[in-house]
């Protein structure tokens, strides 16, 4: 595999700083449904720099399904703070990073859909792990987690 196959730039060299995040969510769109959990371990040169996570009052209900799925319940997020509130932050350990995600359309959509309801507009280069496992184990039967 190379690297036109990963649509990466070649600035992203190994050393470059890294996004590792993952979002827990109310739903399958981010044109519905809210973040609940951001979680980002910032990584550069093979070192971690730092590993930030906080709860998301996503001010709208969480369905059981997606509680049983997550773990994460209404009374969990209650006195969690908005997404607004933590823009600015998250945009800080994002910037000037890939975002490195399994699934990466899926939690990519997400912070970018929160972002723009924020009022800031958010967009960086990424990288897919399950794109990069397909391509890497193609005879997998699974490519989950």
């Amino acid at each position: 595999m190379d690297r036109a196959e990963l649509n990466l730039p070649a600035r992203w060299t190994a050393d470059a700083p890294i996004a590792f995040v993952d979002v827990e969510t109310t739903g399958g769109s981010a044109a519905l449904h809210r973040v609940i959990e951001v979680a980002v371990v910032g990584v550069r040169a093979g070192e971690i720099e730092f590993e930030w996570s906080t709860l998301v009052n996503p001010g709208v209900y969480i369905p059981s399904g997606i509680e049983a799925l997550t773990g994460i319940g209404n009374d969990m997020v209650e006195s969690a703070p908005s997404f607004d509130a933590i823009a600015g932050e998250l945009a800080t350990r994002l910037e000037g990073r890939l975002f490195v995600a399994h699934n990466a359309r899926f939690d990519y959509s997400f912070i970018r859909r929160e972002f723009a309801r924020a009022g800031r507009d958010w967009s960086c280069d990424s990288l897919c792990t399950v794109r990069l496992s397909r391509a890497l184990y193609p005879g997998l039967p699974s490519h989950s987690l």
